[in-house]
């Protein structure tokens, strides 16, 4: 462990330099570069674009340069001629606003806040010990309410707007700019630019959803003994160090890894790689469970754990069908990936634990269709159905050997596989997009290579700033709580509640 944290250490003051310069030179780019005008209109998409723009969703800008760069040289002069693509949130009349979309998206908003609470704190909640339930329910209503406001203030703007390479500009701090002016002959309001038929304030939402889920996710890497003040404090910084930074990389046009032609539909890299990879470094820096290995840490309601893991996946179609921003064609094909990749990695990883164990059991099938469905979110917009079928069985099976075998040997203690499921998962899934890619569905190759230098990045990037992060902490409030309060329990010792 002290070899793998060493390492990551030194490769991320290698690219910490790198962005350090980047940015730089992004901040001597001209003012108007960064904080474009978002009140003035800006010509309207045709029909084409506007169906184009939100079917492509952020990281499908990419495929659509790329198809753009593969067309006859003949289509230049056409594309020339065409009103330039906006570049920036800019206001529109009320009557471009599609409303199919619109409702499909103020749907899929509730959906993903659906996976957080109740889906990600019951399927947590149920797998840690009868004393530590309400605490672990509580982090997640927790870190709902704080990203919620960290979202608002500045996180979707250092995402979501044209900045640098590797973070958003100022103009939406607060959410300046965004808004809806209802006029006697006309009302207009704001859109994205990565999604032009719909209004803002939805997009702007719908973000939030993905940007509260990640944090939430860390948790279960940590289980059971972290201080609730730390916590907070760690997930503030880390929405806005982290997630955005890593979220405008990938999803921003303009970002550093989207402009190089990265694949992730529906946050592959932004969540999962970077969720896992934090809840791996979590659960090192502040040690093993009191007990661990020697005592029984078994789930105290696998009921609760079935429901929660049954909700993520219902849950689970706003965040990867969502990621179209359209109700269109290319959401119906994420959906049907994201199905049929969950039902085979349930069954592979209950398969493949039958084998090992002798038996099947309840928590195996609910953590193999947890990872199928990690494992196709990059992919889901992006491959056909053999790559469906082939990255749900690979997802199941090495995620299972991840959550047994590598924690075991590795002997760190990720107390409901946050990493083994997530971060391997991500891994599975953004590699294997690569491979199967079907450029005839979301416009673009894919590039095994390229999808490496996303995960490596997302790797790097959050690993090392959440081991600083976590020291910082330490160093200030402390992380972790004392012997007695873990042994009480941290229902009773942080919240003065139990469950009878």
């Amino acid at each position: 462990m002290r070899k793998l944290m060493m390492s990551l250490l030194m490769a991320g003051s290698l690219l910490a330099g790198g962005v350090g310069t980047a940015l730089a030179d992004d901040a001597s780019a001209p003012a108007a570069a960064s904080a474009p005008d978002t009140t003035a209109s800006a010509p309207a998409p045709d029909a084409s674009a506007a169906a184009a723009a939100p079917a492509a969703s952020a990281p499908a800008a990419d495929a659509s340069a790329a198809a753009a760069a593969s067309a006859p040289a003949d289509a230049s002069a056409a594309a020339a001629a065409a009103p330039a693509t906006p570049t920036a949130p800019f206001s529109v009349d009320s009557s471009k606003i599609n409303s199919g979309d619109t409702a499909w998206m103020l749907t899929s908003t509730a959906l993903v806040l659906f996976m957080t609470i109740p889906g990600l704190a019951l399927f947590y909640g149920g797998m840690v010990r009868k004393k530590n339930v309400l605490a672990t329910l509580m982090q997640s209503f927790a870190i709902t309410c704080v990203v919620t406001i960290v979202w608002t203030v500045i996180g979707y703007s250092l995402a979501f707007t044209p900045g640098g390479s590797f973070i958003g500009g100022f103009s939406r701090v607060f959410m300046t700019g965004m808004n809806y002016i209802k006029g006697d002959k006309a009302t207009t309001l704001t859109v994205s630019h990565l999604a032009p038929t719909i209004p803002e304030t939805v997009y702007f939402v719908y973000q939030m959803t993905f940007a509260i889920i990640t944090p939430a996710l860390i948790t279960g890497a940590f289980a059971d003994r972290m201080k609730f003040s730390a916590m907070l404090v760690f997930m503030t910084l880390w929405s806005i160090i982290v997630y955005s930074p890593i979220a405008h990389m990938v999803w921003e046009p303009s970002g550093w890894l989207a402009s190089a032609g990265i694949l992730d539909f529906a946050g592959g890299t932004v969540v999962h790689i970077n969720a896992g990879i934090a809840g791996l470094v979590c659960c090192l820096v502040l040690g093993k469970r009191i007990g661990y290995g020697k005592e029984s840490m078994a789930p105290h309601n696998l009921t609760l754990t079935l429901i929660g893991g049954a909700m993520l996946w219902v849950g689970w179609f706003g965040f990867n069908a969502g990621s179209a921003v359209a109700a269109d064609g290319r959401a119906g094909f994420a959906m049907f990936a994201t199905q049929v990749a969950t039902a085979a990695a349930a069954l592979a990883w209950m398969f493949a634990e039958w084998a090992a164990k002798g038996k099947p059991s309840v928590l195996g099938i609910v953590s193999g269709a947890v990872a199928g469905l990690v494992a196709v979110t990059p992919a889901s917009g992006f491959v056909g159905t053999l790559g469906a079928l082939v990255i749900g069985i690979v997802a199941g099976v090495v995620c299972f050997w991840s959550a047994t075998w590598l924690k075991h040997k590795m002997g760190y203690d990720d107390s409901l596989d946050a990493f083994g499921v997530h971060c391997i998962g991500g891994i599975i899934g953004a590699l294997l997009t690569g491979v199967f890619a079907v450029k005839d569905i979301g416009g673009a190759d894919g590039s095994v290579i390229l999808q490496a230098k996303g995960v490596l990045t997302t790797l790097i990037y959050s690993g090392v700033v959440s081991f600083v992060l976590l020291k910082i902490i330490d160093m200030t409030i402390g992380i972790r709580v004392t012997e007695e309060q873990e042994r009480e329990g941290l229902d009773v010792s942080l919240h003065g509640e139990h469950v009878e």
